[in-house]
């Protein structure tokens, strides 16, 4: 897949990256485990000082933001306004809490004195996806820059320039050079990014194809994973349910981010005492959703991120109709 923004709303190139080479991911890493050395040694208060002007600047620049998520993946725009201010959330909790999260932990033991103390580990790699581009990232960011880490974001390759834009964010909000990055490689390079000695853990977001291959590269280099990998999440409806609060919120959890999300309704398990009911209220309020242009205000489910994804749910109608 091409380093580019594809406006999925009208398959329109508007921006195409060419990938970082070899001297220049060297230049980024090297930033890293500089940056990390700047960093580890600032205190928790400076680090917040700096995470609540990144929320701060989230804030002022919301509306502008959030047009970028909604040009390079589709989702509505009243939806990436609720992205960016819950990554504001985030940003302001982690600055308040961190320091609390990470105190030391005394234990007893037989020695005179046992603690558990918890340090900067250095730079960590994050592969992340596009479904929530900003979001996934940020719960990744927030708390790891607030221990004192620093993070390189590779990120999906149709989300570019909400990569680079997290990038500018922690820069302007005042963290040292080299303490949050964005590589614009492709998937190939990731292996080879985490065996390098600099980077000292990954954390990814994906699929359980990508889990699979990060883990195995993870576990070669001997480093520490964090994944957190697809699911099948069922919603149960039973006879005491709340049918019509059932249904409006079946058909929510089926079509939030345009139907986009690990945490979606993707099985539906109905009792057979409520199930004709449930069905014919399901269909009628899904035909009910406005789709179309993802800008639009009165528009509930925008188009599918990439046109691969369409097709192959395409086919996957055509065959269960069939």
């Amino acid at each position: 897949m091409p380093i580019a923004t594809v406006n999925p709303a009208t398959e329109e190139t508007e921006k195409e990256f060419a990938p970082l080479d070899e001297g220049e991911v060297e230049a980024r890493l090297a930033a890293a485990q500089e940056g990390f050395e700047t960093l580890r040694d600032t205190t928790f208060d400076q680090r917040g000082r700096w995470a609540i002007s990144a929320a701060e600047l989230l804030e002022a620049e919301l509306p502008e933001t959030a047009r970028v998520l909604t040009t390079e993946m589709g989702k509505t725009f009243a939806a990436a306004k609720g992205e960016l201010a819950k990554c504001a959330m985030a940003l302001r909790w982690f600055a308040q809490h961190a320091e609390s999260y990470l105190a030391d932990e005394p234990i007893d033991t037989s020695a005179k004195e046992s603690r558990v103390i918890w340090r900067p580990m250095g730079p960590v790699l994050a592969v992340m996806p596009w479904n929530f581009p900003m979001w996934q990232v940020m719960r990744f960011a927030a708390p790891a820059l607030m221990a004192g880490n620093v993070g390189l974001l590779k990120h999906s390759s149709n989300v570019p320039q909400t990569a680079l834009a997290m990038e500018d964010l922690f820069h302007r909000a005042g963290f040292p050079r080299g303490a949050f990055q964005t590589l614009l490689v492709g998937s190939e390079r990731v292996a080879g990014i985490i065996a390098d000695p600099r980077v000292r853990a990954v954390t990814l977001t994906g699929s359980e194809g990508a889990g699979r291959s990060v883990a195995a590269a993870a576990g070669h280099a001997v480093k520490k994973s964090v994944l957190e990998l697809g699911g099948s999440d069922p919603f149960v409806v039973m006879p005491s349910a709340d049918l019509e609060r059932a249904l409006n919120v079946g058909v929510q959890a089926r079509v939030q981010n345009n139907g986009q999300s690990c945490i979606a309704a993707k099985r539906f398990i109905v009792h057979g005492d409520v199930y004709e009911q449930f069905e014919r209220g399901f269909v009628e309020k899904m035909g009910a959703l406005t789709v179309g242009d993802p800008m639009d205000p009165a528009t509930e489910v925008g188009p599918l991120a990439l046109r691969q994804g369409r097709d192959e749910l395409h086919e996957q109608v055509e065959d269960a109709r069939d």
